[in-house]
């Protein structure tokens, strides 16, 4: 393996773990500064947005078309989350019922986040996902059943889709049996991924930008462009600040001046697919990239996206050195023809 290659897969890893923060923090955060219905409508919006644009292709990607549809979609929350670097399981009972299990240490409430999680919030991600897997599927006689919830103290999140004998009204898609347990899961039935390490550390990257591309649109049509932008960049700030020390030792950077950010912030940028240039300009640093490619073609794109996501570069500098301060000087969605970010020393007081 290059150098290059190395430097190019630590930038996943790093951008894999500042993504995941960030949805956990901005999603708390709103839940914090706004309200809890707030922050459960956001997380309902962005995993419903997901389930929309992942799971029918997923389903046929994943060759599952051929099995009974509890099955298949249990299977399909396995292998699309296994990959994605969540501890989960699948435990296939019957055709028409097969179980999931989302073991801890839970990959969206990372760490001591879990703490701060209302309960609503876990019962919003499976009506906005699971409980759509049947009418997605023309299937109206399958339905979710959970019976175990990581926050409110159980020891993981579990259920089961079940293909009924009779159509389930709207609110039998999701449905709570917290008195039922689920079978141990055998190794033996669990299916094959059988990935190379660089495309699975790739695809965890990918796994959890999805999450944000579909958050900040989501954000700016729940609370309007301006506050969203202010809301977003505030969160995007402490985790960048939080998770610099992490991300900074996983690309390998020591160097604390304006270059060495630089390299950093390029490195970042470049794990998301984008073309990123660096060069000089007299005692500042100048990082170029022609494209955005985490928002590309997706709706309801606004300037606020951009600056909320924009704070992860903004809090990371306040702790690689806060002798220096960064700007945006040009900017794509203002017609400009690339993103720069100016790297310089930050004015005295």
């Amino acid at each position: 393996m290059t150098s290059n290659e190395t430097i190019e897969i630590s930038g996943w890893r790093a951008s894999a773990a500042l993504h995941q923060r960030f949805l956990t923090g901005l999603l708390l955060y709103v839940v914090q500064k706004k309200s809890e219905e707030l922050g459960i409508e956001l997380l309902f919006r962005t995993f419903r947005t997901q389930h929309h644009e992942k799971f029918v292709a997923g389903h046929k990607s994943l060759g599952l078309t051929g099995l009974p549809d509890a099955v298949a979609c249990a299977q399909y929350i396995y292998l699309a989350n296994h990959v994605g670097g969540v501890k989960c399981e699948f435990i296939p009972e019957s055709d028409k019922k097969a179980w999931v299990r989302y073991l801890p240490p839970r990959w969206i409430w990372e760490g001591a986040a879990i703490c701060a999680v209302p309960n609503d919030m876990s019962k919003a991600f499976m009506r906005a996902f699971h409980s759509q897997c049947g009418t997605s599927l023309g299937n109206d006689r399958l339905g979710f059943v959970c019976t175990k919830i990581t926050t409110q103290c159980d020891p993981y999140l579990e259920g089961y889709f079940i293909e009924e004998e009779h159509p389930l009204g709207p609110h039998e898609k999701l449905r709570f049996h917290f008195d039922e347990n689920g079978p141990d899961m055998d190794p033996e039935k669990l299916p094959d991924v059988d990935w190379a390490p660089e495309r699975l550390i790739k695809a965890r990257r990918n796994y959890s930008v999805q999450y944000i591309r579909s958050l900040l649109p989501e954000l700016v049509r729940l609370i309007g462009d301006r506050e969203a932008a202010q809301l977003g960049r505030n969160a995007a700030y402490l985790i960048g600040m939080q998770s610099y020390d992490n991300t900074a030792a996983t690309i390998g950077l020591r160097d604390p001046s304006a270059a060495g950010f630089a390299v950093y912030l390029a490195t970042l940028l470049a794990a998301g697919g984008d073309a990123v240039e660096t060069e000089t300009d007299g005692d500042d640093l100048l990082v170029r990239s022609k494209s955005w490619r985490m928002m590309e073609e997706r709706p309801h794109v606004t300037p606020g996206c951009f600056d909320a996501w924009n704070g992860l570069w903004e809090g990371a500098l306040a702790v690689h050195n806060r002798h220096l301060a960064l700007s945006v000087d040009a900017r794509m969605d203002e017609g400009a023809p690339f993103w720069q970010w100016r790297i310089r020393p930050a004015p005295r007081c």
